[in-house]
């Protein structure tokens, strides 16, 4: 049996991704509530390799937005290679830093896709991780000192991180963003620069995971038309939610999105019970 995505639910999937890709209140829990009252099957693998792939979209939202950035890193990465005495500096140990955090997650989602793809996909697992992230996210605000930048960050800090991603990837509703940004402030990181953290590890892993699932969503039913409007929409979408966290995070603490988050979950159980939604 073959999945079909039109080009409307396309869309406003893409809108979904875009929005909450990167706000702590993950875009997975929000896609695949989308998907249920769009009567599309969540745990179709034609619709996980879907919403893997116009994830790109996102990711492209931020190498755009974060375009200086990322070519000083490589620069430094480069040259530090190539020059054994340009290796002290710091951007060039956060480059590798990077890729060794993105290790973690990438070992796990091979090792368990089965479960992510079946059990692990239900809307109550979504509804349950809602709730449960809120309260970690809640704790980080209450518990973290913010007091270090990000010249402070160390290969420890990108580690545990990196590593954090695992809670959004086996429990879709927990929130990729939502983990690391709270790791990040259990560690005494800034919101700023945990935002920052969050989003350069973004880069590696959810690339890596849409390439992944290109095959899936391409050999399901879902059309080339679908995938392009839905990643497209994606990164519109996105780059506007990138600029506008990163502007918010820096006055504000992320108690407001766990608020949401708690609301959501709590609404999320009261439609799978009713049978409004099915799981």
């Amino acid at each position: 049996m073959t999945t079909t995505i039109s080009i409307l639910d396309a869309a406003i999937l893409g809108v979904v991704e875009g929005l909450t890709e990167f706000l702590p209140v993950s875009s997975t829990g929000h896609l695949k509530i989308a998907e249920g009252f769009l009567d599309i099957p969540v745990d179709d693998p034609a619709v996980v390799g879907f919403t893997a792939v116009i994830q790109v979209g996102a990711i492209a939202a931020v190498l755009v937005y974060f375009f200086s950035d990322i070519v000083r890193l490589l620069r430094a990465w480069g040259l530090g290679i190539a020059k054994p005495a340009a290796r002290a500096d710091h951007d060039y140990k956060f480059a590798w830093w990077i890729i060794f955090a993105t290790i973690p997650i990438v070992i796990v989602g091979i090792l368990a896709q089965e479960l992510i793809k079946g059990p692990l996909a239900s809307l109550w697992i979504v509804a349950g991780s809602l709730i449960v992230g809120s309260g970690f996210m809640w704790l980080a605000e209450r518990l973290g000192s913010q007091k270090r930048g990000e010249r402070d960050v160390t290969f420890t800090d990108s580690m545990l991180v990196g590593s954090s991603q695992i809670l959004a990837m086996l429990f879709p509703g927990f929130s990729r963003s939502g983990a690391t940004i709270s790791t990040s402030l259990f560690l005494g990181l800034d919101r700023v620069t945990a935002t920052r953290l969050s989003f350069f590890l973004s880069i590696p892993a959810l690339t890596g995971a849409g390439i992944y699932e290109l095959k899936d969503a391409l050999g399901a039913g879902v059309g080339m038309g679908p995938l392009i409007v839905g990643t497209v929409v994606s990164f519109v979408v996105a780059y506007a939610s990138v600029a506008w966290l990163l502007r918010f995070v820096a006055r504000h603490s992320i108690n407001g999105f766990a608020l949401y988050r708690v609301v959501l979950g709590i609404a999320l159980f009261g439609l799978l019970a009713g049978g409004v939604l099915e799981p």
